[in-house]
């Protein structure tokens, strides 16, 4: 062998042009995973969007419904009080105990009170003649103007 033609050694291995090596193969397929999980997370994360909304009104409503059933605990309990409860039977109950007499005022016949005065209905004329409730009754069903009835 000539010096002109020496063999390749390992380094110098001759492609073909427009070959791909196994590490450019391995970076693409790393890449199109990397893309695919890239997309299905991002969509993942735009579809959970609509859950947490919910999920915050959902919350925002049981501490609603909480702070209520609080109130609402709190009246109760300050219901079944004694005090409360006498103070209702003898206030809006209009109850009494035993031995005790319940007195109502009642206004004295002395008050004034503004009587109204009777306005006269008739006291004024526009010069129309108000038709008969039959008549309006008629208008109001049919098309044609009311019978007219000679005595």
């Amino acid at each position: 062998m000539s010096a002109a033609q020496t063999p390749p050694t390992p380094r110098q291995s001759r492609k073909p042009a427009g070959s791909i090596s196994s590490f450019q193969l391995i970076f693409a397929v790393v890449l199109a995973v990397g893309l695919i999980l890239t997309i299905n997370f991002s969509s993942r994360i735009a579809a959970g969007r609509p859950i947490l909304e919910a999920y915050d009104e959902i919350q925002r409503e049981i501490a609603e419904l909480e702070a209520e059933q609080e109130r609402l605990l709190a009246e109760r309990n300050a219901a079944l009080n004694d005090y409360y409860v006498e103070q209702w039977a003898r206030g809006r109950g209009k109850m009494v105990r035993a031995g005790e007499k319940l007195i109502i005022p009642v206004p004295s016949q002395t008050t004034v009170v503004a009587t109204p005065v009777p306005i006269e209905v008739g006291a004024f004329s526009t010069g129309y003649q108000q038709p008969e409730n039959w008549q309006l009754w008629w208008s109001l069903f049919f098309d044609d103007p009311p019978p007219t009835f000679s005595d």
